[in-house]
């Protein structure tokens, strides 16, 4: 489940960033990434994602990934807020849980209160090998503790049979 959180968490870490989009659908996030706006109004979101960049997109079981990200925080993001998070195996629901804001975003070097303003994440996470492969999508609900949306993410991401284990050296 570590991997299953993270991959998660990779979609509301970016607290410190939501989106200016560059597709006509208005949903996909700009840079070199799965993520997207989930469908509907985010101009009252409380965070705005300029980039998310991850290498190597897509990701790989068994190998680090780099993420980088930079937004605007519009307004300070105090304790108690909170992420409703659940993960798919192609139609099979794996996970769905809510998680501290708070407690998570120090995956990502940062801590509440999380200061409005500009905010870059890097970060480098290490994917098991063990990822079975298949179709996994990612939907993070993210709100303030007063039940405010802070905004809503998703990603789908598939990972290829392998990784770094047997199947790479036949």
């Amino acid at each position: 489940m570590k991997f299953f959180t993270a991959l998660g968490l990779l979609s509301f870490c970016l607290t410190p960033a939501t989106a200016l989009s560059i597709l006509d659908d208005g949903t996909k996030i700009p840079g070199e990434s799965p993520l997207e706006l989930c469908p509907g109004d985010h101009s009252a979101d409380l965070i705005t994602i300029k980039n998310v960049d991850l290498a190597p997109n897509p990701p790989k079981a068994g190998q680090e990934l780099l993420i980088k990200a930079s937004g605007t925080v519009k307004q300070t993001i105090e304790q108690g807020a909170y992420v409703k998070l659940t993960v798919k195996y192609g139609l099979i629901r794996l996970l769905t849980t809510t998680a501290d804001l708070c407690e998570q975003v120090g995956n990502v070097d940062l801590k509440c209160p999380i200061e409005k303003g500009d905010q870059t994440i890097e970060k480098i996470v290490k994917l098991p090998v063990e990822i079975p492969p298949g179709k996994y999508t990612v939907l993070a609900d993210v709100y303030t503790a007063d039940d405010t949306q802070i905004t809503c993410l998703t990603a789908t991401v598939n990972f290829a049979i392998g990784g770094l284990g047997f199947f790479n050296e036949l």
